[in-house]
């Protein structure tokens, strides 16, 4: 394939796309995703009220705000979120936009991370980094800029990403002699350099890991789930046998799902994906796969099995102990900012955010409720040894001591933030030597206990107790929707009405490429994994009839 024809391949597969009819018209640069939240509620109201579009919308009159002390008043209408059960996707918009995750970039399709969704990711990035070092995985990094005709070496590879490549044809005023792709992945960058390092069996296995930015030129794209470009880490390695490079893709899925169960309580189902829905270039793709709250399927993290396809592409070669050159067997992995999305989609409400607190940048906010000056002093004293305990713990903790706003405002403000465990002191509770601590999980009196010892010592142990008791009750609650969601298909009539449900369908699979198109075509929905954990047999195609060596499963999917 030559580079006029993969550049061509690249043009027809922009122009074969259609952008989303939300986007279809241009943005203004600087307006923000706040901003767009705004227009599009008054847009909606002046649709509903007959209002002419053109007429700009009235400022509403100031409220004066109400609550204070331990009342949960204090609301704030400038943070109220649409109901999830009204419009998912505007419910998804405005969590990203009030609790200050991300806004748009002035270029279509980007997204600026702003610092509290930044810190999410940094957790997720320091939980991962742990997990792979302890596997022998290095960190390096690789060029951005990559030849296109490195790309275009692998088949598969440059047939499955030439439609998403941003190409670079200009530098510095000139014409450059070879067409550049803005990294959209990097295993051909990564082989070019395996096969200047590795020599001999003994360089092997060489494990490593990058975080970087990726680019891919997505038409419809939504805040860190899609988008032009997005942060990711993908781990590349390099094995002497096919054995070991299936051991390493494996090992490395299962990283994944221990990761999202136990960190980020996202029940995820881990499991194989089908020929069609592999990787360009792979000879087997694993994945782990979670259920949003609209359920629909979200890819949350993917590790290949590469074969020796871009080894034998490159001539990544080594001389084994038995003197023969031979081509290494290689791994790649990887998952991205898309995780911060499932966070969103799986465990927030109609209140904003519900951080896991394994995950939360801040775990503990605590608030001093003061009526009269002369407290103020008592309470913010016994705000401070609380919170120099819950440091001295280990405990990310906040405290809110800003005088401008009530108890309530703040109350909503760090509810929205998904802040999974809230402290408030009080006059009385100084006198006592308690507090109360209020859960994100739960709303109302329900999560409130009230009388907490304030002694440091009690107070960490019962502040670490109720964090593992909010992150289980969130891994809980999002794996029993996931179950009631999921149903076993036995006819295509069954899987049919199921994807119409807005349910996954689980059922026996032996279909060929072109019936899981059919399904695809006919559903929108598609064939998500090969599940590891499988129901007991025997089990029948639900498409052909013919027996099934195993279960699948088909979801509509981000």
């Amino acid at each position: 394939i030559t580079q006029k024809m993969l550049q061509s391949k690249c043009a027809q597969g922009w122009l074969a796309q259609r952008p989303s009819p939300i986007q279809s018209t241009p943005r203004p640069a600087s307006r923000g995703l706040g901003s767009h939240i705004r227009q599009h509620n008054w847009q909606l109201r002046a649709a509903a009220e007959g209002t002419a579009a053109t007429e700009a919308p009235k400022k509403a009159k100031p409220q004066k705000q109400q609550g204070g002390g331990k009342a949960e008043g204090g609301k704030v209408p400038d943070e109220a979120i649409t109901p999830k059960s009204e419009d998912y996707s505007k419910w998804y918009l405005d969590i990203v936009a009030k609790a200050q995750l991300a806004d748009y970039g002035p270029v279509r399709g980007t997204m600026v991370i702003r610092p509290y969704g930044f810190a999410i990711w940094e957790a997720i990035q320091k939980h991962l980094d742990a997990a792979f070092k302890s596997v022998g995985v290095e960190n390096a990094y690789f060029p951005q800029l990559i030849p296109l005709s490195f790309i275009a070496k692998e088949a598969q590879h440059v047939e499955g990403f030439a439609p998403e490549l941003a190409l670079v044809t200009k530098g510095g005023g000139k014409d450059l002699e070879e067409v550049l792709a803005v990294r959209p992945t990097s295993e051909t960058m990564v082989n070019h350099m395996l096969a200047q390092w590795i020599q001999s069996y003994r360089d092997l296995p060489m494990n490593l890991n990058q975080w970087c930015n990726v680019h891919r030129w997505e038409m419809r794209t939504r805040p860190f789930i899609r988008t032009l470009e997005f942060l990711w880490q993908e781990g590349h390695t390099a094995h002497a046998t096919p054995e070991e490079a299936e051991e390493m893709a494996m090992r490395m899925v299962r990283i994944y799902e221990r990761f999202a169960v136990e960190e980020a309580a996202m029940p995820v189902v881990a499991g194989r994906k089908s020929r069609a829905e592999s990787f360009a270039g792979a000879n087997c793709t694993y994945t782990i796969e979670a259920m949003m709250g609209d359920r629909r399927a979200l890819q949350a993290g993917t590790s290949h099995n590469l074969g020796d396809n871009f080894a034998k592409a490159f001539g990544t070669q080594f001389l084994d102990s038995d003197g023969q050159q031979k081509h290494v067997h290689q791994s790649s992995w990887g998952v991205s900012t898309r995780l911060v999305g499932g966070l969103i989609m799986t465990h927030g409400d109609d209140k904003g955010l519900r951080l896991p607190p394994h995950l939360a940048p801040i775990q503990v906010v605590m608030i001093p409720i003061v009526k009269k000056e002369a407290d103020r002093p008592a309470v913010m004293e016994s705000i401070s040894q609380l919170e120099s305990a819950a440091r001295s713990a280990g405990i990310r903790v906040k405290v809110d001591a800003d005088e401008r706003q009530t108890p309530g405002w703040k109350y909503n403000h760090w509810e929205m933030r998904g802040v999974p465990l809230r402290v408030e002191v009080g006059p009385r509770d100084v006198e006592s030597k308690t507090c109360v601590v209020a859960r994100r999980d739960k709303p109302g009196k329900e999560g409130k206990q009230m009388g907490v010892s304030a002694e440091p010592m009690a107070f960490v142990a019962h502040i670490n107790t109720t964090l593992e008791e909010v992150q289980a009750g969130l891994l809980s609650d999002a794996t029993v929707f996931r179950e009631a969601n999921i149903v076993d298909v036995t006819s295509y009539e069954e899987l049919k009405q199921a994807i119409a449900a807005g349910k996954w369908a689980r059922g026996g699979w032996s279909g060929s490429d072109a019936d899981e198109k059919r399904v695809k075509d006919e559903t929108q929905a598609t064939l998500r994994c090969f599940p590891f954990d499988q129901p007991a047999g025997p089990h029948t195609c639900f498409m052909t009839g013919q027996p099934a060596p195993e279960v699948a499963i088909f979801a509509k999917s981000y």
